[in-house]
């Protein structure tokens, strides 16, 4: 199975501060990788991550988070992912449910078309928006058993 991480596990995976939760989302990570399973990260959550990391000029985050992306994998945007994610974000609007800012790039609509393209299972903090459209649920509930 293959697992694309949604920016709060992401962030907390690269994250350099050791807290309680971020050691778990690693812990649960790892568990993952070595039951075989495919963990990836997709550009869309990278670009996301990286442009608050850059903002607050945090480097070591930015150089943990590029290990991170080494280490597991690398989902890049193509265009067949950005035109698949356009229906989303139109199918979100029509149902009333926006994810974004109208006139915002949204990310979620992305990263789920993401996910369909590979057929992975998202791991978030905030399924609501994904879960609409794709398997997502937060990581502590997806179980290396599972899938």
């Amino acid at each position: 199975m293959t697992v694309l991480l949604d920016t709060g596990p992401l962030g907390r995976v690269s994250n350099p501060k050791v807290t309680p939760i971020n050691r778990q989302c690693h812990e649960w990570l790892m568990s993952m990788v070595r039951a075989g399973h495919v963990v990836l990260v997709p550009e869309i959550a990278d670009y996301e991550v990286r442009r608050e990391l850059l903002r607050l000029d945090k480097r070591p985050g930015l150089a943990r988070l590029d290990e991170v992306k080494a280490t597991l994998g690398y989902l890049p945007l193509t265009t067949p992912i950005m035109l698949r994610a356009a229906p989303l974000w139109a199918q979100a609007r029509r149902w009333g449910v926006p994810t974004a800012d109208p006139h915002g790039l949204d990310c979620d609509a992305i990263l789920a078309a993401q996910a369909l393209e590979v057929d992975a299972t998202v791991a978030t903090e905030n399924a609501g928006h994904l879960a609409r459209f794709v398997d997502a649920r937060h990581w502590r509930d997806i179980r290396v058993s599972e899938l």
